[in-house]
């Protein structure tokens, strides 16, 4: 009896100390330093937490509910998955000046970073906590449909939220993202990533808003994710600061509803390698500039793509932003030369013009159009844009806004930035092998005079209409 009511006592001991022992592998942020009063910069406290898991071999760093953790740069690490629980949030520290390393290298001209990392493994970002990028504290003042930037000499401070270069398994989960400055996740020669379930919600009026931008990446899934940006929502491309990452590729995104001022979903405008085998399927685009555009500027290729179940509603905004309504947009130009603030990064090194690759073998399947404007293809030579194939593809036109129509927007692009005319249902200008099957145009109540015909087609060869 005796040796039995030792034994109970000791597991009872086991069980319930094990239940009010400290959670093993979590580091809370609050146990190093921080104070998540919204006021007092928390970044070193947080980084602590960051470096104390990483080097214990990996675990949870925890951002607790019920506080606001302001906070300037930090960097992720290896093994850690920074967990935010349920109504807590990371705000970005308004104060510019401590913002220092460009979120491009040595290019300096478009924007810092906040949270990054780079050259790590098996890295998480989970919880529905809030990571905000404070957004408007680093803008000029409130126009019509957008902000105004504030001035830039040498370098943009302005913070992009999450800067994560050469990353090997990637996972972002749940986390609602918000506010940001400038590009929101920005995804450099990482491979292996999920992306599944957040939320990015950015102040529709701010320039260069980006939700998710997919840069010399590969093997990428994103799905189940709401986006509003002033900017792109989703956009793959391959810069030329990181062209030592290679080609992007093998990327699928399925499941999202998506508003953008820009275009919702974009491949380029930069893109200097090659963006190859992706999917777009079962999303939703509403209340956008532009719906799907592949926008190619450089000497980069796009092909093998497929966008399929969607349903895409866009109207006009201002020239602040690039599009005109197009809902399918599918372009190949040479870059403008100008004076960009970036400029000497836009083109090969010494060269002071670039070129543009071709873009082929695209497919739309099963897409339903409402929109300003129609669809527009072309490229700058008759063989730049080719193997385009439109499948069960239904354009509805109406006009809903006080905006001029009779324009597509072939920006950035060297010469004349607008093509003025006519609005057609389908626009094909200097392109090849087009094959449409199933398609139809259907025009609203009010057709303006520009509108013309349902297809038109300039200096085009081999288009197929079934």
């Amino acid at each position: 009896m005796k040796t039995r009511h030792i034994l109970f006592a000791l597991l009872s001991i086991f069980l319930f100390g094990a239940c009010h022992s400290p959670q093993t592998g979590v580091y809370n942020i609050m146990d190093y330093g921080a104070t998540g009063d919204g006021k007092t910069d928390d970044a070193s406290a947080i980084q602590k937490a960051i470096n104390t898991c990483s080097e214990a071999g990996g675990g949870t760093v925890l951002v607790p509910s019920g506080h606001t953790f302001l906070c300037g740069p930090f960097k992720l690490a290896s093994y850690v998955e920074l967990q935010l629980a349920p109504n807590s949030r990371l705000l970005a520290n308004p104060d510019e000046s401590i913002y220092t390393e460009s979120a491009f290298g040595a290019n300096r001209g478009e924007g810092m970073m906040w949270i990054s990392g780079k050259d790590l493994k098996n890295v998480s970002i989970t919880g529905t906590g809030s990571i905000d990028g404070n957004g408007v504290a680093f803008m000029g003042k409130e126009l019509e449909d957008s902000y105004e930037l504030k001035p830039v000499t040498d370098f943009d401070p302005r913070p992009h939220v999450l800067t994560l270069t050469n990353i090997e398994k990637l996972v972002i989960r749940d986390v609602n993202i918000c506010n940001s400055a400038y590009w929101t996740v920005h995804l450099i020669g990482c491979n292996n990533v999920m992306i599944d379930g957040i939320s990015i919600l950015n102040d529709l009026k701010i320039r260069n808003g980006d939700g998710i931008d997919i840069d010399h990446s590969k093997d990428v899934r994103i799905s189940n994710c709401f986006i509003e940006s002033g900017d792109d929502c989703i956009c793959l491309k391959n810069r030329r600061e990181f062209e030592q990452y290679g080609s992007c590729e093998d990327v699928v995104v399925t499941n999202c509803t998506m508003t953008s001022r820009s275009c919702a979903v974009k491949i380029g405008s930069e893109n200097m390698d090659k963006i190859n085998n992706v999917l777009f399927t079962n999303c939703i685009i509403k209340d956008s500039n532009r719906g799907i555009g592949i926008q190619n500027r450089d000497e980069g290729t796009v092909t093998n793509v497929i966008f399929s179940n969607m349903i895409v509603d866009c109207r006009f905004f201002s020239d602040v932003w690039w599009g005109k309504a197009e809902p399918i947009y599918v372009t190949s130009f040479p870059r403008a030369v100008g004076n960009h603030k970036d400029a000497g990064w836009r083109f090969p090194k010494g060269a002071v013009k670039g070129a543009c690759g071709e873009v082929s073998r695209i497919y739309f399947h099963n897409i339903k159009c409402t929109s300003e404007n129609g669809i527009f293809v072309s490229g700058d030579t008759i063989d730049k844009i080719n193997r385009i194939y439109f499948d069960q593809v239904e354009v509805n036109l109406h006009k809903r806004t006080t905006f001029e129509g009779g324009v597509y927007d072939k920006r950035p692009c060297d010469g004349e930035g607008f093509l003025k005319g006519k609005t057609y249902g389908f626009f094909f200008h200097t392109a090849s092998d087009i094959q449409m099957e199933g398609c139809t145009v259907n025009w609203g109540d009010t057709r303006p005079d520009y509108a013309a015909e349902n297809i038109h087609l300039e200096n085009t060869a081999g288009v197929i209409q079934k």
